[in-house]
């Protein structure tokens, strides 16, 4: 059976909010990808932002891929004085902590081991080395684009331990997942998985409880909302009375969520609205959320810039302890330090922006990062670096 659209499942819910656009109504009607890059609907909107802004807001964009949009359509100049956009921890590179980077290197350098990793991962500075580095000192380290791409190394090399980095929030969970599951089903004893994945709800709820950030309203991610469902943020929509908008990633989506927060915030009210309703649903998709919870168990992580976050991370359950390479290899790493002066870790809060640290374009620049959030291509770094002229 197919779910209804989110605003449709919980009309009956006062915390849930329908869309009213007046002319904007015919939004629903889209279909296409060029609609929602349609510079004149895209004016229409910023127009009615412009018209409705009155009081200044703080609003949060918890994806990367946001900010990427954001800079690429150049919505932050487009938007009045009286609204500023922060990137927040959602590049989930950036977010994986020194220590999980420093475990990254030291099992590169274990004997007979392929580590298997997405591409961001391998530019990131450790401690004392990156992964890049030690590929360069004949590590075998490997890029790959999907987890199902591990199993065939594993496949391929026997002889070898094939260790797939799970780095990632809950979009790349339920992949990763399954390929435990399928190493499990084809014995696959050479496969195994570090799972630093982490949770996008709980990382919001921290934000919110912090005394030195100051949030108005969150642009909510779309990739992890279709797994999650809108379900996931009511919560804390309702503990915080702060208004959530799911946005897709093209520049109308992004205008679309901005102007229904600003609405919100105009009229003192706080609801959860899915400005993404082509690919999110209220309950998410729940095929990928029992794979991903039938491998992994929610678990404290520790985030760059923030620290550690009860239930805010995944670990894989005992029952796939053989396809754990946490407990299969015992890796300790004493020594992890965050870069010297980089303010990583407070631009990921909203505390600064990239502008604001001494190494940006500095001593930290896309072809020589000190921290991840240059390195990565969702990073706020990276995009400011590429987009945003001073």
């Amino acid at each position: 059976m197919k779910s209804a659209p989110l605003a449709a499942q919980k009309d009956s819910a006062p915390i849930m909010c329908r869309l009213v656009s007046g002319n904007l109504a015919s939004l629903i009607a889209m279909k296409y990808i060029h609609e929602y890059r349609d510079g004149e609907l895209a004016r229409k909107i910023v127009d009615r932002i412009h018209a409705t802004s009155r009081k200044k807001v703080r609003l949060m964009e918890v994806c990367g891929t946001h900010t990427m949009s954001i800079f690429r359509n150049g919505i932050r100049s487009l938007l009045p004085e009286t609204i500023r956009l922060l990137s927040g921890p959602g590049c989930p590179v950036c977010v994986t902590s020194q220590r999980e980077i420093d475990t990254f290197v030291a099992l590169a350098m274990e004997k007979d081991v392929i580590v298997a990793t997405f591409g961001d991962t391998l530019r990131v500075p450790g401690t004392h080395s990156s992964l890049q580095k030690e590929r360069a000192n004949r590590s075998d380290v490997r890029i790959v684009y999907s987890p199902s791409d591990a199993i065939e190394l594993s496949k391929a090399y026997p002889e070898k331990e094939v260790v797939f980095l799970g780095v990632g929030f809950e979009t790349t969970a339920p992949a990763i997942a399954a390929s435990i599951i399928e190493a499990s089903e084809k014995k696959l004893a050479n496969f195994s998985v570090i799972s630093a994945h982490k949770l996008v709800p709980p990382v919001l709820t921290a934000l919110l409880a912090r005394d030195d950030v100051n949030i108005d309203g969150f642009i909510c991610p779309g990739h992890v909302s279709v797994i999650i469902g809108g379900s996931a943020y009511l919560p804390i929509v309702e503990k915080f009375h702060i208004p959530c908008v799911i946005a897709g990633f093209e520049a109308v989506d992004v205008l679309r969520a901005i102007y229904r927060l600003v609405l919100q915030i105009e009229a003192c009210e706080a609801r959860l609205e899915n400005e993404y309703r082509r690919a999110v649903t209220f309950e998410g998709n729940r095929k990928a959320q029992e794979i991903m919870y039938e491998v992994f168990e929610p678990t404290e992580a520790s985030w760059r810039g923030i620290g550690i976050i009860p239930g805010s991370g995944l670990e894989i359950r005992t029952k796939y302890d053989g396809f754990n390479a946490k407990k299969k290899f015992q890796l300790s790493v004493q020594d992890s330090q965050e870069p010297s002066g980089c303010a990583c870790g407070e631009i990921l809060v909203g505390l600064k922006t990239p502008v604001e640290c001494p190494l940006y374009k500095k001593a930290c620049t896309p072809e020589h990062p000190v921290g991840p959030c240059m390195v990565s291509t969702e990073g706020t770094c990276a995009a400011y670096y590429r987009y945003y002229h001073t």
